[in-house]
């Protein structure tokens, strides 16, 4: 049907240009039509990254590349410290284009595209829910959505009901949606509060206020019984395209040929960032290309986002992960031994025989844990070791227990003979050989016999500490 009223146009209206495509995916065959017509194709909605590359002088985008909002994308997942993230987006043209660079400049601040979530476009609800009941499975905890309204208000309707916009999740929208919600209705709306978005920032003036007055009241005198939304982004570009296009026709005696056009420079953005509050949006601040994320667009100040709510009504930022339902635990083996409990000390619970492990060596290791930005499930497993006094045994640690764990903590002695089993961490403790003295007081004449029995219990104690050291590792 397109392809017939765009050959229509060009053969029997005879038009000096076109303005479109509606879509990118509608673009490619048009600007091959019109390259050979040569007749300019002027599209004020054909956000495909892919489009730039056509090299086509008949072409003009007046809009946006999809991938100029990534760059702010990439700047909020870094300001919070995520670093792992989920992209969905609709599996089409329009959704596939922009993963790659959206994956590549993630990875620039260190931040793993751990799962590709792609929705058909006419995806059924039952569809939706099991691939949202899939990533439920999963540990991040961080989504960014790429597609448009009518699936997105059908993915946040069915992510509400399956509990993922409650506390600890997070949803970052592109314009895809964010350019939209105001045509959204009541409902999409309240199932995606707290969800953060991106879209391109138009500037209040006077000219703006004064074209959507006479916009608003054009389509009352033409469509009285229609419910008159909001202009959106893409009816401005519309606006300016068509604009544009009727000022080179007055003033083409003046213009360049076709054949020797000049390169369409590309738009430097300033993009919104807008949180979903309410029955609406709340704007938190803006992105440049300059500066970064700022709270206001005509600063340079790089001040902190306003407040922003997220999913469950939660003020606190969200660390982006909980630990997964079927993700494999990690294996921590543990001596089980006797003596030195205060390094490790294994118990086990006598109705549940679940094993706990307690001691300084284990409060480091769940420190340690603790301060990864992504979760890393383990458990702790006891290695019990018949006799580390004897010989053969010393060893029997790294030998016959090394294969079942992925990792050991306890008090061991880092040996270059274990180091053919594993790999050791720096020393977290220091160790060595040393003596206490007594120290001679001037003050008096003699030390006295209490003082030299407390000074021999004490070298007693030393000494049989630094004999059951050696032994024991």
């Amino acid at each position: 049907m397109l392809l017939n009223s765009v050959v229509d146009l060009l053969q029997n209206e005879e038009v000096e240009a076109i303005i479109g495509p509606g879509s990118s995916m509608q673009a490619n065959f048009m600007i091959g039509l019109g390259s050979k017509a040569r007749v300019p194709i002027i599209s004020f909605s054909a956000t495909s990254p892919s489009l730039s590359s056509l090299q086509s002088q008949y072409f003009v985008r007046a809009t946006l590349n999809d991938s100029a909002q990534v760059p702010a994308i990439r700047t909020i997942v870094q300001a919070f410290g995520w670093r792992e993230v989920v992209l969905i987006y609709v599996d089409n043209e329009y959704g596939n284009e922009v993963v790659p660079s959206l994956t590549s400049a993630l990875q620039e601040v260190d931040t793993h595209v751990t799962y590709r979530s792609a929705i058909h476009p006419s995806a059924t609800d039952d569809q939706i829910v099991k691939e949202l009941y899939k990533l439920m499975t999963m540990s991040t905890r961080v989504f960014i959505v790429h597609m448009l309204t009518p699936l997105g208000s059908q993915l946040f309707t069915k992510a509400n009901e399956a509990g993922m916009m409650e506390e600890g999740y997070v949803w970052i929208l592109t314009d895809g949606i964010t350019d939209f919600l105001s045509t959204l209705d009541a409902s999409a709306i309240d199932s995606m509060q707290g969800v953060l978005g991106v879209k391109p920032h138009v500037p209040r003036t006077k000219e703006l206020e004064s074209f959507k007055i006479r916009w608003k009241k054009k389509i009352q005198e033409e469509y009285p019984t229609n419910e008159i939304s909001e202009l959106n982004i893409f009816g401005l570009w519309a606006y300016d395209a068509a604009s544009a296009l009727a000022m080179a026709v007055e003033n083409l005696a003046r213009e360049t040929s076709a054949s020797k056009r000049p390169p369409f420079p590309e738009i430097q953005p300033v993009l919104r960032i807008v949180n979903v509050i309410g029955e609406g949006e709340r704007g938190v601040g803006f992105w440049t290309t300059e500066n970064g994320i700022v709270r206001r667009s005509n600063t340079t100040s790089k001040a902190n986002l306003r407040a922003i709510m997220w999913p469950g009504e939660s003020t606190s930022v969200p660390k982006g992960w909980v630990f997964p339902t079927n993700g494999k635990k990690l294996k921590i083996g543990v001596p089980e031994k006797k003596g030195f409990c205060e390094f490790v000390k294994v118990t086990r619970d006598p109705i549940t025989n679940k094993t706990k492990a307690t001691g300084y060596s284990i409060a480091i290791f769940d420190a340690v844990m603790a301060t990864l930005p992504y979760a890393v499930p383990y458990e702790y497993v006891p290695l019990k070791i018949r006799d580390r006094k004897a010989a053969g045994n010393k060893d029997e640690l790294f030998q016959g227990h090394v294969q079942k764990c992925d990792a050991l903590v306890g008090d061991i002695t880092i040996l270059a003979s274990r180091s053919l089993y594993v790999d050791f961490t720096l020393p977290y403790t220091e160790s060595g050989v040393s003596m206490i003295v007594p120290i001679i007081d001037n003050r008096s004449k003699s030390v006295g016999f209490p003082f030299f029995v407390g000074l021999l219990n004490l070298l007693n104690m030393v000494f049989l500490f630094l004999a059951n050291t050696l032994v024991s590792t």
